[in-house]
């Protein structure tokens, strides 16, 4: 069983920045994928963006360009730089890793981005 905790959600105004970070109590070295999921209310849960075991990144359209993935593998640890924040990125950010056919989640951060 793998925890995750997230780190790094709050208040920000449209067009700021913020950095959310996912701690696995679990060396993530050999994991397949780690990356980050949101959820707005009435909305389904929609990948943001993932970053494999070899370094591939995939990102959702809507934040191409603006957001970043990065993983560290020595601190166990998955980073999501937000910038250029929009009012439509309001929703609970969660940290989502998968090994092998397991898959789990954090308990998930709120963004909310105010205009």
């Amino acid at each position: 069983q793998v925890q995750l905790v997230e780190s790094g959600g709050g208040l920000v105004q449209t067009g700021g920045s913020l950095r959310l970070s996912c701690a696995a109590s679990q060396s993530i070295s050999s994991t397949n994928a780690m990356g980050w999921y949101r959820q707005a209310p009435g909305k389904q849960r929609e990948l943001v963006a993932l970053i494999r075991i070899g370094g591939g990144t995939n990102y959702a359209d809507f934040v191409k360009g603006r957001f970043t993935i990065s993983r560290d593998n020595g601190k166990n640890t998955v980073d999501l730089q937000m910038n250029s924040l929009k009012s439509e990125d309001t929703a609970t950010y969660f940290c989502y890793l998968r090994r092998w056919s397991f898959e789990y989640w954090g308990q998930g951060t709120q963004v909310t981005v105010s205009s």
